[in-house]
C-alpha cells in the first residue's frame, strides 16, 4: 500500500479535507487490512507521480488538531486519478470502507460524477476544532 495515495485518497473523502491524526490512522489501519485491491490501486496511482512527497511538495499541511489536503494536494491526486488506466471492473466486489463510510473508488469519470452526488446525500459531519 502507497502510504502518501492513501493519506490524500481519505483526506479528499473528508468534510473540507481536514482530519484528525486518530481517524486517519485508523482507517489507514482498516484500509492496510482490507485487502490487495486497495494496495495494488494505490500503487498504480503512486507510478504516475514516482517522486510524490506530500508533505515537501505542500499537498497536505499538518496542524496540531488533524491534517489538511491543499488544492494542490486535490490537483495532483486528480492527475493520477485521470491518468490511471481503468482496468476490468469487478461489480460483485464491494469496495473498501472506512469509519467515513465508502472509500470513493478510483474508476475514471463516470464515478467521480457518482461520488459527487453520493457526497451530496450524506448527512453533515460536525466540523473539526
Amino acid at each position: 500500500m502507497n502510504l502518501q495515495v492513501t493519506i490524500l485518497k481519505l483526506l479528499v473523502s473528508y468534510p473540507n479535507g481536514l482530519a484528525k491524526l486518530d481517524d486517519l490512522k485508523r482507517d489507514i489501519a482498516i484500509l492496510a487490512t482490507s485487502g490487495q485491491d486497495w494496495s495494488e490501486r494505490t500503487k498504480r496511482l503512486a507510478a504516475r507521480v514516482p517522486d510524490l512527497s506530500i508533505f515537501s511538495m505542500r499537498l497536505v499541511e499538518r496542524y496540531p488538531f488533524g491534517w489538511h489536503i491543499t488544492e494542490k494536494g486535490r490537483g495532483v491526486l486528480e492527475y493520477m486519478e485521470s491518468h490511471e488506466r481503468p482496468s476490468v471492473v469487478d461489480t460483485n466486489t464491494p469496495e473498501p470502507e472506512c469509519a467515513l463510510g465508502k472509500i470513493p473508488p478510483m474508476r475514471g469519470k463516470a464515478s467521480r460524477r457518482a461520488r459527487g452526488r453520493s457526497r451530496q446525500r450524506r448527512s453533515p459531519r460536525a466540523h473539526i476544532a
